[in-house]
């Protein structure tokens, strides 16, 4: 999933902060959100949801269904 990959990466960016941050947001360590973001693991559907909740967009657009991160 090569899409969810690059938006968390950019999506984590543009919001300024680490991938710490991040796993601690979701509840797991480190190393398992950095597997999220160079695409050696998939995300459960639980926490897909919490990151497009973080990030503010729309699952769809974080896994690549659309290039509007709007939530509808």
């Amino acid at each position: 999933m090569i899409v969810l990959t690059d938006r968390l990466k950019s999506l984590r960016k543009v919001k300024g902060v680490y991938q710490k941050h991040v796993a601690e947001m979701l509840g797991i360590a480190e190393r398992n959100y950095r597997r999220y973001e160079a695409g050696d693991v998939d995300p459960p559907t639980s926490k897909t949801i919490m990151l497009a909740d973080y990030f503010d967009v729309s699952v769809d657009y974080l896994v690549g269904r659309s290039d509007d991160p709007k939530r509808k």
